[in-house]
């Protein structure tokens, strides 16, 4: 099963809070309050997720935290990519020394095919698409074949 990790679950809640009010300036305490994260995870994430360029932060009394750019300008592969470092299903698709068995294996290129398909998917994926009403799954559905083009 693939899954992303807590932080990237809670950035994409923080995110998607942001992104509907993209011009206010969030503080860490009141990002914590509106979640129900804990303040600390919260500082973390928003750190995490200003050395990523996704946020901005603002210092001064009326400082805090606002997005970067614009919700749909901000894909799910940045936030991912952001939390868990480069999207990738097997070691050998980030590097060839990752893998004692590399120089035999005959499928490797086919792993880089998949990885690039799902982060093609991830990338066609915003925060503007996240904070818009959910959709039935038949709606929803898209055939992987059309991502890959």
């Amino acid at each position: 099963m693939l899954r992303v990790g807590k932080l990237t679950d809670y950035a994409t809640v923080i995110l998607s809070i942001m992104a509907k009010d993209k011009h206010h300036v969030f503080a860490a305490m009141e990002m914590a309050a509106l979640t129900g994260i804990a303040l600390p995870t919260v500082s973390k994430v928003l750190k995490i997720l200003v050395n990523a360029k996704i946020l901005m932060s603002v210092r001064g009394a009326k400082g805090g935290y606002l997005l970067a750019g614009e919700p749909n300008g901000i894909t799910v592969a940045a936030i991912i990519s952001a939390l868990e470092g480069p999207i990738a299903l097997t070691e050998c698709s980030l590097s060839k020394q990752a893998c004692t068995a590399a120089s035999g294996c005959g499928i490797r290129a086919n792993w880089h095919v998949i990885n690039q398909t799902i982060y093609n998917a991830l990338a066609s994926v915003t925060l503007a698409d996240l904070i818009k009403p959910a959709v039935g799954l038949e709606e929803a559905y898209v055939p992987l074949a059309s991502l890959y083009q």
